[in-house]
């Protein structure tokens, strides 16, 4: 029996479980666009721009762990979807592209918004440097085996984009369903490898001989689903944890052993902690350059001092940036329980780790830190502070709401401030670190959690990339809430400008030397969205709080002061703008002793 390819590919799609295609229209998919109007089980999510539509899919990815689908058309349709796709990638998100191509018969000759200028019809190549694998069909038999491949391959391993790029007439063209017959059998889950014996003995091991050991966590453990693992471990041990931005959630940020975020926003406490470790085991991290404050020896990991275990499912990460006497390849799920066998093999009687003292510290940390910040929370200035934006929402949203945050304090504040509890509450852009994603993700998380109250803190220059995020949620009557911490600005890099150059050329958005931006509540009413301007500090959490339940599309234009987030971290980039004379090559020469003076210049 003949049956046309974009009708077996919804039904496949359907067979998957997928619930929405997030895309946007172009010549080159129609069919497909008919194929879905028949669907009685997919629902078509359509945007204003297709990097809506990627970053939307991300959102929907991350909240349900299994791989999104986005729809676009060729040219400017691929192009623009790139960032969404490509900050997935390095975030680790599963996600399936089936782009529209030309015409399989004109390969070549020009048509219309074909790309090729190394080669006839090459665009899906643009996408090759980020996706896990860039597919297109040329054999219309070929399509059941090509999808087949693409969402095992996003899903496995570690997860990613994977690119279809399908010429228009493979959607039109009839195919014996006796092809997609092999789809139908078998099972589309991929087991994940667990650690071997001797790896986890010899990891055990190392932890229990530790003096102070520290587990460092990454966002590979809340793609492994491996909170409750970590925890079981932690709590059975009593390993002290440190954790990178991405992390945020994998371990309750209130747990007693959970010391916080380390790197250019995290603190001297943690940095110092984490540095003098004498074994580190990371977990589903990449060492990466803001966490490790850009692998400066000693402020935040130390080589010299410090025995690494690693342990990440993407081989390529073992050992990139610190040396390893330990590195392991498997899901961290398994790994955790295998490791936690091991280590009750070696300890039966459960003593664990005993060090209350270093418990009690943790605790006064803590306790200090955050009542540095009260006065400046519960200041009442008007435009009003981001830690007093950050409290008042802490104490209106649910603790198992979920927030998305974007690029700038709503990210490195909330991951350096603001206690998140449990795993997959918190989404932040990290690989890419895209402005807008927030404004679009957390329309693909709420369609994935519809039971979830969801928002986004997002600055006005992030907001402002892609307000026609608004058009797709009233379209769909979607009900997040976007708070928009307005500063009339990209306002960190004015901070990092003002910092080492003393002027804000570029970064602030002004006319005739006064602050400018859309009045974005009334921008947001005129697309039919609900919407209220903040006018003082005191009446923001009560509109936050109608917002959250008004269970329909809502927007908060907060005035807000830039602040610097603060921090006790270095980052190279602030020694590249003003170098010290500590810093040579960029390797930064000191010891304790001038440790405090650089923090002190920064």
């Amino acid at each position: 029996m003949n049956k046309l390819i974009s009708e077996q590919l919804v039904d496949y799609l359907e067979r998957r479980d997928t619930k929405y295609v997030f895309g946007l229209c172009g010549h080159t998919v129609i069919a497909m666009l008919d194929a879905l109007n028949k669907s009685k089980k997919l629902q078509y999510i359509s945007v204003r721009h297709e990097q809506i539509a990627s970053t939307a899919a991300d959102g929907y990815a991350r909240a349900t762990g299994k791989a999104s689908v986005v729809l676009c058309h060729l040219g400017p349709g691929l192009t623009n979807a790139t960032t969404g796709v490509a900050g997935a990638a390095l975030d680790s998100i599963p996600m399936v592209v089936i782009a529209g191509d030309v015409p399989s018969y004109y390969y070549g000759k020009h048509p219309h918004q074909e790309v090729n200028m190394h080669a006839d019809a090459d665009q899906y190549k643009i996408y090759q440097p980020f996706v896990k694998r860039a597919f297109r069909v040329d054999i219309p038999q070929l399509f059941p085996d090509i999808l087949d491949r693409a969402f095992r391959l996003a899903e496995s391993g570690k997860p990613g984009p994977v690119l279809i790029s399908v010429p228009m007439d493979m959607f039109s063209r009839e195919l014996d369903t006796s092809y997609f017959d092999r789809t139908m059998r078998g099972t589309l889950i991929t087991n994940k490898p667990s650690i071997d014996e001797e790896a986890a003995k010899k990891i055990a091991k190392m932890l229990v001989e530790a003096k102070n050991p520290v587990i460092h966590v990454g966002g590979g453990v809340i793609l492994a689903n491996a909170s409750e693992e970590l925890k079981e471990l932690v709590d059975f041990y009593n390993i002290p944890v440190s954790r990178t931005l991405m992390g945020q959630g994998a371990l309750s940020d209130k747990h007693p052993l959970m010391m916080g975020m380390t790197g250019f926003w995290g603190t001297n406490f943690i940095n110092e902690k984490t540095a003098n470790a004498d074994v580190v085991m990371g977990l589903g991290t990449r060492f990466a350059e803001a966490d490790s404050s850009s692998w400066y020896k000693g402020v935040t990991f130390n080589p010299e001092k410090t025995r690494f275990i690693q342990i990440d499912i993407d081989p390529t990460e073992i050992g990139r940036n610190y040396p390893i006497e330990v590195g392991a390849v498997a899901d961290l799920k398994l790994a955790l329980q295998e490791i936690l066998k091991e280590i009750k093999a070696l300890k039966p009687e459960g003593e664990g780790f005993k060090n209350p003292a270093l418990i009690e510290e943790i605790k006064k940390y803590k306790e200090e830190f955050k009542k540095s910040n009260e006065a400046i929370e519960n200041d009442s200035r008007f435009p009003m502070t981001p830690q007093r934006i950050l409290k008042d929402v802490r104490e209106v949203f649910p603790e198992d709401g979920i927030i998305c945050t974007d690029v700038g304090w709503n990210k490195n504040g909330i991951g350096q401030q603001f206690d998140i509890t449990k795993p997959g509450t918190i989404m932040h852009p990290g690989g890419l670190a895209t402005m807008g994603f927030g404004s679009a993700a957390l329309l693909g998380v709420k369609l994935a959690k519809p039971d979830k109250k969801v928002i986004t803190l997002i600055g006005d220059g992030g907001f402002g990339t892609n307000p026609s995020v608004l058009a797709t949620a009233k379209e769909y009557n979607i009900p997040v809430v976007w708070v928009v911490m307005n500063n009339y600005a990209f306002g960190t890099i004015a901070g990092l400008e003002g910092a080492h150059y003393h002027h804000n050329f570029g970064t602030v958005f002004k006319i005739d030397s006064k602050p400018y931006n859309p009045e974005w509540s009334e921008v947001a009413k005129a697309y039919g969205i609900k919407a209220k301007k903040v006018q003082s500090a005191d009446e923001f959490k009560e509109i936050f709080k109608e917002a959250i339940e008004s269970n329909e599309p809502y927007l908060i234009d907060v005035p807000m002061e830039n602040i610097p987030v603060p921090t006790d971290g270095i980052w190279n980039i602030n020694d590249i703008y003003t170098p010290k004379e500590n810093i040579k090559d960029g390797v930064l020469m000191y010891g304790e002793a001038t440790r405090s003076v650089h923090v002190a210049t920064k």
